[in-house]
């Protein structure tokens, strides 16, 4: 929360004013107070009242003036609010890797069926675009609203040599940069973000960084840009042979289609994901089979292209002190009002 006019906390100065008036009449009091013969006459003079029941309205009364004082600074709140006007990045890993058959049939296929659900789910809302990266990143579609096209580049991948995940998160902001000038390039110097932009990047990969930029150093411009960045580690950790087909395998190294990675188990880099991610403000998802993989692009769809805006609050504070000071007088309106001694009622 931050305050528009920060000096208006000065009101609060009438707090101690109003506790120092209360403290001189009743020392006026004191001095005027009458001799009485008699402790009992007092008592049945004196209404009801208990000690508890003084010091609920003032105490309500002092609270209520608190909040006014804040209320008079002007409170701002972030807020997150939805955004259709953003762009989202899928950065796709198509490393050799990605031909594993440890998800079934391997997990490049897995994972072009999952991003082409997460695309149709997106249809009509913020634009999308597509990274793919092994060794180097490319930009496969600028940002855009044409369903089709993305469908069409997402279900032609083809693997490649090493896994430049540094690389793709570059190659998306300078992507996204294109599409909304408010989001500087990455040759360019960024001031810091205040909260977040409305551009996103979902990273997915199933392995650990070898090429290219440290993941880490990309994180951060992402972070001075607001650019929120989700990562899925994808994959399990049991040894399985590697099985692309002819358009998917694009010479990775790995012994060719229907190899086997000499029994080593490929997995994703955990650690550097969830780093990436919180550096970010984004979030870190694993997924170990193709269902997995759906559910997590499932739960960023429609929800995570949202904004942090300021909300101006000083409406709440002045209604809620506005109250709790109603609620003050009534009380002690209530408990103080005059009625007959006991012994005097009918």
């Amino acid at each position: 929360m931050s305050l528009s006019w920060p000096w208006a906390l000065l009101a609060l100065l009438a707090i101690p004013l109003v506790i120092a008036a209360w403290w001189w009449t009743r020392r006026r009091r004191r001095r005027g107070a009458v001799r009485v013969t008699s402790i009992a006459l007092v008592r049945v003079a004196l209404p009801g009242r208990t000690r508890w029941r003084r010091l609920i309205p003032a105490g309500l009364l002092l609270l209520g003036l608190a909040v006014l004082g804040v209320g008079a600074a002007r409170p701002q709140a972030y807020v997150r609010v939805p955004s259709s006007s953003g762009t989202i990045m899928l950065a796709l890993d198509i490393s050799g890797s990605m031909c594993s058959t440890d998800v079934r049939p391997n997990r490049l296929t897995a994972a072009e069926n999952a991003a082409s659900a997460f695309i149709r789910s997106e249809e009509g809302g913020p634009r999308v675009g597509l990274v793919a990266f092994s060794g180097v990143a490319g930009v496969l579609v600028a940002p855009t609203t044409d369903t089709d096209t993305l469908l069409r580049a997402v279900t032609s991948l083809s693997t490649g040599r090493g896994t430049a995940i540094g690389q793709g998160i570059l190659t998306s902001l300078d992507a996204i940069a294109e599409a909304d000038p408010s989001v500087a390039p990455t040759g360019a110097r960024a001031a810091s973000a205040r909260g977040s932009a409305h551009d996103v990047i979902v990273l997915l990969t199933d392995g650990s960084n070898n090429a290219g930029v440290d993941p880490q150093t990309a994180a951060r411009q992402a972070a001075t840009r607001g650019v929120r960045v989700f990562t899925i580690g994808f994959g399990t950790s049991r040894p399985a042979s590697l099985a692309c087909s002819g358009s998917q395998f694009g010479g990775s190294g790995f012994g060719g289609p229907g190899g086997v990675f000499r029994g080593v188990p490929l997995i994703a880099d955990y650690d550097a994901l969830r780093q990436i991610a919180g550096t970010t403000g984004g979030k870190f998802y694993r997924a170990e089979n193709a269902d997995q993989l759906k559910a997590a692009l499932g739960n960023l769809s429609g929800r995570f292209t949202t904004t942090r805006e300021h909300l101006d609050i000083a409406a709440w504070f002045a209604g809620f002190g506005g109250l709790l000071i109603a609620v003050a007088l009534a009380l002690s309106l209530w408990w103080n009002r005059t009625r007959p001694p006991s012994g005097l009622r009918a």
